[in-house]
């Protein structure tokens, strides 16, 4: 197994945020929403950890009319973008977006139906922390619903990865080098990725079983659980 190497914690240049929202997400958004409602029809208040640039939410009350989202993260440019995307939606008195660092919620306990997160754990140094605030703030009989990328085994499988799921590279020069950013984020999350056994050892305190966590594409991993 590649030992793992971490990227920064906050991706907050205004060139990040804009690679990223650029990023053609809205499959995989629609397939994470459409998981989290088949487990939850109707969430209620929901919390979003990590929201980048808030296309979960967006999607999610695209989806779900009872939805209201507590949209967080802590780059200021993704925040601007999400504002932004959220107002284009039509969204705003449904979708609130706020600068919070996960490590430290200032939520009680039990004050979310359930609580998200797709792709931000494998940019956090130690999640046992943020999985353990994310479960805290969850309601009895509430969701906690995480995704992220898996970490391959080898060099090899990430070079596979990579160039399976970026597509072909645009010949117009300004595309083509938004484009080798893109595939080099992609690059540097599959490196920073934690797997499922190592998510499964972070959630045992919690109580949360290891049946939880499992693999649920070729590069993505899902915690799911529900909080009796």
């Amino acid at each position: 197994m590649l030992p793992r190497v971490l990227e920064p914690e906050v991706m907050d240049t205004p060139e990040e945020a804009r690679d990223y929202d650029a990023m053609d997400h809205a499959a995989v958004n629609r397939a994470f929403c459409e998981d989290v409602l088949a487990l939850l029809p109707n969430p209620g208040r929901v919390l979003d950890v990590g929201t980048g640039t808030a296309r979960i939410p967006i999607e999610l009350c695209a989806l779900s009319p009872s939805a209201e989202v507590v949209a967080i993260d802590l780059a200021d440019h993704m925040l601007a973008l999400a504002r932004e995307n959220i107002e284009r939606a039509g969204l705003a008195s449904r979708v609130t977006v706020a600068k919070i660092d996960a490590k430290a919620l200032p939520y009680p306990d039990g004050s979310f139906g359930a609580v998200l997160s797709n792709s931000i754990v494998h940019h956090i140094p130690e999640p046992a922390a943020v999985l353990a605030e994310m479960w805290r703030v969850t309601s009895r009989g509430g969701l906690l619903f995480v995704r992220d990328l898996h970490r391959p085994e080898t060099e090899a499988e990430i070079d596979r990865l990579v160039a399976l799921y970026s597509g072909e590279r645009p010949t117009d020069p300004a595309a083509a080098l938004s484009f080798d950013h893109q595939r080099s984020l992609f690059r540097a999350s599959l490196a920073a990725a934690l797997t499922a056994s190592e998510i499964a050892a972070f959630v045992a305190p919690l109580g949360i079983p290891a049946s939880a966590v499992r693999m649920t594409s070729d590069r993505h991993w899902t915690l799911s659980a529900v909080k009796t």
